[in-house]
């Protein structure tokens, strides 16, 4: 059954062209979270900032998530369904959650660098482009999220990496959580930015990314779900939430790796976002609840 209708969409587009104001409104009256920790003991976060980067493909649909209202209406119902804590997007998305006011009671995480788009020849030069501390702070939302991509080769990191620091300890400052998400990457033969899923690449970035700024304080980490996931999470003493990924072919299997790293107590909770707005089926529901399920064990 669809969330957001037609009257939903209209709702949406007549806020925004005569009552811009209205937006701001939404956000300094919305119900605030009792904290970052859910229900279940952890975290959990829908993700949708893929579309600012221009990454639109989940699965075999390479324009997926370019459909507006039916992006909306998925991450609606995931994030109607119990269990589920909040939304990490960019303010686009964001303010359409607002009016529809989907996000009474959520955490709340503003994407900051979306300046890297996905298959320019400047992507890893990752500008922060989207949220800064202040608006985050600003519009009471709980935290930020910056992607950390490091090329040996390409000069563009150590920019990347400045900015990231800059925005960690900016963040730190409001007392808002820093969610860093670092790879280790490189072009393949393509062309194409490729991340490393190697234990050594992993535990790498993860020891790199807790190292910005002047204080760790409010920095969580987003790390992917690998099969040594034990190196992984003994190379930190930040939290750490997993990240979803792509959408699996065998979901599955995809599943019983989430469930044996949500053993760790260094796991605080996980952010997907495509591997349950888009699962094999199609059924959100379903897949969402199954996620919840692994985290509350």
């Amino acid at each position: 059954m669809s969330a957001v209708t037609p009257d939903d969409i209209r709702t949406i587009v007549d806020v925004r062209s005569a009552h811009p104001e209205r937006i701001a409104e939404l956000a300094a009256a919305r119900r605030q979270p009792e904290g970052l920790i859910g229900e279940t003991g952890r975290l959990m976060l829908i993700a949708t900032d893929h579309p600012a980067r221009g990454a639109l493909r989940a699965g075999d649909d390479a324009l997926a998530m370019g459909d507006r209202v039916q992006l909306l209406d998925r991450i609606v119902r995931a994030l109607d369904r119990p269990g589920v804590d909040g939304f990490l997007g960019t303010a686009d998305l964001i303010e359409d959650l607002l009016i529809l006011g989907a996000l009474e009671g959520k955490v709340v995480i503003g994407s900051m660098n979306r300046g890297g788009l996905a298959g320019t020849t400047f992507e890893i030069d990752d500008r922060f482009t989207a949220y800064d501390a202040p608006a985050i702070a600003g519009a009471g939302y709980q935290g930020g999220k910056m992607l950390f991509r490091i090329d040996p080769s390409d000069p563009g990191t150590v920019s990347t990496m400045q900015a990231c620091a800059q925005a960690v300890d900016s963040l730190a400052s409001h007392q808002l959580m820093a969610m860093v998400e670092p790879f280790i990457s490189g072009r393949d033969e393509s062309g194409r930015i490729r991340n490393d899923l190697s234990t050594e690449a992993v535990v790498r970035s993860a020891t790199v990314a807790a190292g910005l700024a002047s204080t760790s304080a409010h920095t969580w980490l987003k790390l992917p779900v690998i099969e040594d996931m034990e190196a992984v999470l003994a190379s930190t003493t930040l939290p750490v939430l997993l990240l979803g990924g792509e959408v699996a072919a065998d979901q599955d299997a995809q599943f019983a790796a989430w469930s044996k790293a949500l053993t760790s107590p260094m796991v605080k909770g996980m952010v997907v976002g495509r591997s349950l707005l888009f699962p094999p089926g199609g059924d959100v529901e379903g897949a969402v609840d199954a996620t919840v399920e692994m985290m509350a064990r």
